[in-house]
């Protein structure tokens, strides 16, 4: 088998992994708030698990309810996420590629739900103390962490010229 088409083949089943943790956890959530009469599930002072439909974007920014600019929205989105797995295939790095193939895992379960539900599933609920954190989803959490690593990555390499 090509060295090269074995890489491809790890990188694509690390975005799938990342795509089934996330459609895991969302199918979890909606069966168990679609079984009960909870609003919202209290697990710690911390976490809460409260279902919320988001129809715009990052923490339900740009929520929108005409079809047409939901549907401009979705495409862009998808566009930007094709644009992803372009960099990820252009990274020089394993780091660098994985924190792109995370954004793209991310960004691929939330965008299925924007296919599929026409809107995204969210339902981690962070609270301290008095802050009350949006409520966003595991996708979310993979999409946050390759851009803190490529962010990272950027300012450390710019400190360090």
């Amino acid at each position: 088998m090509n060295v090269n088409f074995k890489k491809n083949y790890f990188y694509f089943v690390f975005i799938v992994l990342i795509f089934i943790a996330d459609r895991g956890s969302k199918i979890l959530i909606l069966n168990i708030f679609e079984t009960s009469e909870f609003t919202s599930i209290k697990i710690n002072s911390l976490l809460n698990f409260s279902l919320v439909w988001n129809d715009g974007i990052a923490f339900g920014l740009f929520s929108l309810e005409k079809n047409i600019y939901y549907n401009i929205l979705t495409s862009i989105i998808l566009l930007i996420t094709i644009f992803i797995i372009f960099l990820a295939y252009k990274a020089s790095n394993l780091l660098e590629k994985l924190s792109y193939l995370m954004i793209a895992g991310g960004a691929s379960g939330n965008i299925f739900d924007r296919l599929y539900y026409s809107s995204v599933v969210d339902f981690i609920d962070i609270t301290i103390t008095n802050f009350h954190w949006f409520i966003f989803n595991v996708a979310d959490i993979f999409i946050t962490l390759g851009i803190v690593i490529l962010l990272t990555r950027e300012f450390l390499n710019k400190k360090y010229e």
